[in-house]
């Protein structure tokens, strides 16, 4: 029998570093009210800590005893750009005994669609395991095998429904329920803010590993408050489930707040900038129109061969908040285009707090289809597990303005907000 929700809050998360923690949020802030959220400071919050950074000022107390293995990539760094597992495997206090590496793999050397398989890590000796496209019982056969008690997440998201890690956290949540293994997240901060969830809700029909279950476009959660959301309301049956909270994260923080370094999720995400568009030009993935892949500015840059100044024109005369469009000719190095000049746009965001991506996405794909007579879909309809539908699509397709897009799933994403609200766990 499935635990209660009030039971899944009550049980599963720990908040180890209680002194330290923010207060559990009691409210959603300004939900969806893009402006609503304050500037971060330049310079960094003094006193946010991560929630590797709360585990260990504990004394790793939380593992203590247990075989633990890790579930982490290059992002899983300390302040001063230290691995967590070469901390870790440094430190007598943890039975570090195994890595699990992603998309991309545990070093990220791998792109998109790729992972760094089987291996031993050269830098600790330790086992990496590949749990890029496994899940359900032949991930949990690899953590069974792996011989560990408890198994630690520590991935730096973005905040996109589409970016795979929050999906690699869903299926390792659900493969060590099925292993029975105890399950630890250590919170970051979602680099684009917390102010609110945004855009398309995703339709179970269209579920993929850009999308596994019917959560925003744009969550504006962190990965911990995403691991109570999956648990209660996703899994199966809920795994034991703990994580560890940051301290002196706020929801209208961007990455800039915390203090912490950059280092690129994925060879895709180079800069916080990236992140800040990603959740709607990523779209264009769905279109015969380069994403940007191969320049040094992906996702920002968007264009296709025979477009000229007429979009950039289209694109601006949409009253876009917080965003300019420019435009702009590149040559990709490698996926679409590649070695061609291409036309198109750049995005340059002025106003981050104004900035809505989801709805800025939809406008260019919008205008991009009054300006270019070449636009078209992939003709796997890529587009719909993007968007989590088909209704994105065929609006375009019937001539909708952005408005009437970004109207068509007003009630299903005010839905999610309310069911969101229930797990965050800062204000």
């Amino acid at each position: 029998m499935r635990l209660s929700r009030r039971s899944l809050l009550a049980t599963t998360t720990a908040a180890l570093a209680a002194t330290a923690a923010t207060p559990a949020a009691a409210r959603d802030g300004a939900e969806g009210i893009p402006g609503s959220g304050r500037a971060a400071p330049a310079s960094g919050r003094r006193g946010l800590r991560t929630g590797f950074e709360q585990l260990a000022a504990d004394g790793y107390a939380a593992l203590d005893g247990e075989r633990v293995g890790v579930v982490t990539n290059p992002t899983g760094v300390t302040r001063d750009v230290r691995h967590i597992v070469d901390v870790m495997h440094a430190d007598d206090r943890v039975d570090l005994t195994a890595v699990f590496g992603p998309e991309h793999g545990f070093r990220g050397t791998a792109q998109a669609g790729g992972s760094e398989g089987r291996h031993d890590d050269p830098a600790t000796g330790l086992p990496v395991y590949d749990t890029y496209l496994k899940s359900g019982r032949p991930l949990a056969d690899v953590f069974t095998a792996s011989g560990v008690d408890t198994i630690v997440f520590d991935i730096q998201d973005v905040g996109a429904r589409f970016y795979t890690y929050i999906w690699t956290l869903y299926d390792c949540m659900e493969a060590a329920r099925l292993a029975d293994k105890r399950f630890v997240v250590l919170d970051r901060p979602n680099p684009v803010s917390g102010r609110a969830a945004l855009g398309p809700v995703l339709h179970p029909e269209f579920a993929t590993f850009v999308g596994r279950q019917p959560i925003a476009q744009a969550h504006g959660m962190t990965v911990a408050e995403l691991a109570r959301l999956f648990n209660a309301e996703f899994l199966t049956e809920p795994v034991r489930l703990e994580t560890v909270r940051m301290a002196g994260w706020r929801r209208s923080d961007f990455h800039d707040a915390s203090g912490l370094p950059w280092v690129p999720p994925s060879p895709n995400m180079p800069t916080p900038e990236t992140a800040l568009v990603y959740a709607g030009t990523c779209l264009f993935e769905g279109t015969n129109l380069s994403e940007g892949r191969g320049t040094t500015r992906p996702f920002e840059l968007l264009g296709a061969e025979g477009i000229d100044g007429r979009w950039a024109a289209e694109a601006n005369g949409l009253g876009l908040a917080g965003v300019r469009l420019r435009e702009a000719y590149f040559a990709p190095t490698f996926s679409k285009f590649q070695g061609r000049t291409v036309g198109g746009v750049q995005l340059h965001v002025h106003d981050r707090e104004a900035f809505d991506p989801v709805r800025t996405g939809v406008g260019l794909l919008v205008s991009a289809k009054r300006a270019w007579s070449g636009f078209a879909w992939r003709p796997d309809h890529w587009i719909d597990k993007l968007t989590g539908s088909e209704r994105v699509r065929t609006m375009i397709d019937a001539g909708a303005d952005t408005d009437e897009v970004v109207a068509g799933w007003r009630e299903e994403l005010a839905a999610f907000r309310r069911t969101r609200r229930e797990y965050l766990l800062y204000r």
